[in-house]
């Protein structure tokens, strides 16, 4: 169940709306065409992805991809930056294989601001007889007055969305506008027609659901996903397609560079795990899933795994898609040492 929380300046301004109707589909399963889905980009903040995939219904193919690193020193949502993204993605798209220009597209996970509460108490008949807002309307105002205090950034700017999780539980994830503005018309100028800016989370739990979360028995369960990139670790606590818990750490693959590093990762996602405990009193994680491919050392993987006393898998998403054409996709496997999980997930959705 999703909600969306604006203001009434947004319902003023021709551009903000815009920007309401394409972040309207942050959770949301959009209809891809006939035969293909759309392209799948991820910003990132370090590596540009973009990925096309198809499902035909028995396997995953995967129709092109390629990928960009950013240049050294660069500032996010610079003029410089602006520039340089929609020369980027115009290259990588220039592939003939690409089908289409429809674009879902994620920010980079540094740029939201993800938080957890309970559903605020309010009066399901309110005491004042002119308040003729509805239940969902008057809750939407309780959430955004509790998540207020909390935002990095200044609320009037805030795009905002809940989704009810489990146990009376409430996933919130908010971005700047100005932000999600600049986003927009980088896909604008690079001649792609965006259906809708997504979230990280979002898009690692449709590349588990898709790749990794296919027997019976994972319907139930409760699994903890971890994308570790090259300067920061992304966590997701699904049950299957219903997403519980998200959070964003500044710790990644080149930082695990010793015992101590690895330590501290750990203690990250300890302080995860704990946290959802207290949220979730009736589920349990059964198993930690390590979508980053070749972008982690599996000893590495291993030894969190062992601290965190957890059995975990190693989910390569790169490795269980098919390739119909390797000379041709725009992605070496045999070279890629960095996590596609958010890209395939965002254009699965």
């Amino acid at each position: 169940m999703l909600r969306n929380l604006i203001n009434h300046a947004y319902l003023r301004i021709p551009i903000l709306r815009r920007i309401g109707l394409i972040f309207h589909a942050i959770f949301c399963k959009i209809a891809p065409s006939a035969n293909n889905s759309p392209i799948g980009v991820d910003m990132g903040d370090d590596i540009l992805k973009v990925a096309q995939l198809r499902n035909n219904g028995k396997s995953v193919n995967l129709i092109a991809g390629g990928s960009e690193n950013w240049p050294d020193d660069m500032r996010a949502g610079s003029s410089t930056w602006q520039r340089w993204a929609i020369e980027a993605i115009g290259r990588l798209t220039a592939n003939s294989r690409f089908r289409g220009r429809d674009v879902i597209a994620a920010i980079p996970a540094s740029e939201v601001f993800i938080d957890h509460i309970k559903v605020p108490k309010i009066d399901k008949a309110p005491k004042a007889k002119k308040d003729n807002r509805s239940l969902d309307d008057r809750l939407q105002d309780a959430v955004f007055s509790e998540i207020k205090p909390k935002l990095p950034f200044k609320p009037d700017d805030a795009m905002i969305k809940y989704v009810l999780t489990e146990e009376d539980n409430i996933l919130v994830i908010a971005a700047e506008r100005k932000k999600i503005d600049r986003h927009l018309a980088i896909y604008e100028k690079a001649n792609l027609r965006i259906k809708s800016i997504a979230v990280w989370p979002a898009a690692l739990t449709n590349s588990y659901v898709q790749f990794f979360g296919r027997r019976e028995a994972d319907i139930k369960a409760v699994v903890m996903l971890l994308d570790i990139e090259a300067n920061c670790t992304n966590v997701v606590i699904c049950r299957h397609k219903k997403l519980l818990f998200a959070r964003w750490i500044p710790i990644g693959a080149k930082q695990l560079d010793g015992e101590k590093m690895v330590e501290r990762l750990v203690l990250e996602l300890t302080a995860c795990r704990r946290h959802f405990s207290s949220m979730y009193k009736a589920a349990q994680i059964e198993r930690l899933i390590f979508l980053s491919g070749e972008a982690v050392d599996k000893d590495v993987c291993a030894a969190i795994a062992k601290q965190m006393k957890m059995p975990a898998q190693m989910g390569d998403c790169l490795k269980a898609v098919e390739v119909v054409d390797p000379r041709s996709s725009g992605i070496d496997r045999r070279k890629c040492k960095f996590s596609w999980a958010t890209a395939f997930g965002l254009s699965l959705s």
